[in-house]
C-alpha cells in the first residue's frame, strides 16, 4: 500500500508542476485580448440566434464540435508535435493553413493579434529558450495556436492536456462572451461551462487522431455572422 501511494504521489507531482503551467497559460488574465473577442457570437446575438442559456449551449456547442475541435484543435496538435521535434517546414505550414482558414477579416485579425501578443509576452518573460524564440520570431505573421503550440512545448505540457486547456480557454472566452453581452447570469454561465466541458475529453483526443484529409473548419453560418459583425452598428466585441 504504501509503496502504490509513493508511485500516485509522485506521478502527481510531476503532473501539478505541468498544470500549473497549463492554467498559467489558459487563465483568462493572460494578456493576450482574448477578452475583447466574441468570433462571432456577438452577431449571433444580435440575429436573435442566441436568446438564453439553451440558445448558447447550442451556439457555443456546435461552433466547438464543427469548427474549433475539427480544424483548430488538430491544428494545435500538429504544431505542438512540430515544435517538438523543431520542424521549422512544418510549423510554418500549419501556421499558414490555419490562417488560411479565418473566413473573415475579423477572424484572421484575432489570431494574428493575439498570436503576436502571446509571442511578445513568451520573449518578455523568458519562459522558452533562445532557439525557441529565433524561431518564433522568424514567423511573419504567427497564429495564435503557433505561438500557444511553441510555449506549451517549451514548458514540457503534455499535447493531450495543451489541446484541453487551449478547448477549454476557448470555451471560457465564449461563455464570458454571452454572459457579458445577452446578459447572462454567473449561475447559468456556470451551468454552460459544466455541460461545454463534459465535452471536451471526446473532442481533444479526436483532434489528435484526425487525418489530414478531414480537417475542416464547414461553419458557414458563423462566416456569414462573422462577416456581418464587421459593419455592425453597435457592439462590445472586436469580431
Amino acid at each position: 500500500m504504501i509503496t502504490t501511494m509513493t508511485v500516485v504521489m509522485s506521478s502527481m507531482v510531476i503532473t501539478t508542476n505541468n498544470l500549473a503551467r497549463l492554467l498559467q497559460l489558459v487563465s483568462p488574465t493572460l494578456p493576450v485580448g482574448a477578452y475583447s473577442y466574441s468570433q462571432g457570437l456577438e452577431a449571433a446575438l444580435e440575429a436573435g440566434i442566441i436568446r438564453d442559456r439553451a440558445t448558447a449551449l447550442q451556439w457555443i456547442g456546435n461552433v466547438l464540435e464543427l469548427a474549433a475541435g475539427t480544424m483548430e484543435a488538430p491544428v494545435l496538435a500538429r504544431l505542438c508535435r512540430a515544435w517538438s521535434s523543431g520542424d521549422m517546414n512544418e510549423i510554418c505550414r500549419w501556421n499558414d493553413q490555419f490562417l488560411a482558414s479565418r473566413e473573415t477579416a475579423e477572424l484572421r485579425a484575432e489570431t494574428v493579434q493575439m498570436g503576436y501578443s502571446l509571442r511578445r509576452l513568451i520573449v518578455e518573460v523568458a519562459v522558452i529558450d533562445q532557439p525557441s524564440i529565433e524561431a518564433l520570431n522568424a514567423i511573419e505573421e504567427v497564429s495564435f495556436p503557433a505561438a500557444f503550440a511553441c510555449v506549451a512545448t517549451a514548458m514540457g505540457i503534455d499535447p493531450h492536456q495543451t489541446l484541453l486547456g487551449y478547448l477549454w480557454s476557448w470555451c471560457e472566452n465564449q461563455v464570458m462572451a454571452v454572459v457579458k453581452a445577452l446578459p447572462l447570469g454567473q449561475t447559468d454561465g456556470q451551468r454552460l461551462l459544466l455541460a461545454l466541458g463534459e465535452r471536451l475529453p471526446a473532442i481533444a483526443s479526436a483532434a489528435m487522431l484526425r487525418p489530414d484529409e478531414l480537417l475542416s473548419n464547414f461553419a458557414p453560418g458563423l462566416a456569414i455572422l462573422s462577416s456581418r459583425h464587421e459593419t455592425q452598428y453597435s457592439r462590445l466585441f472586436r469580431s
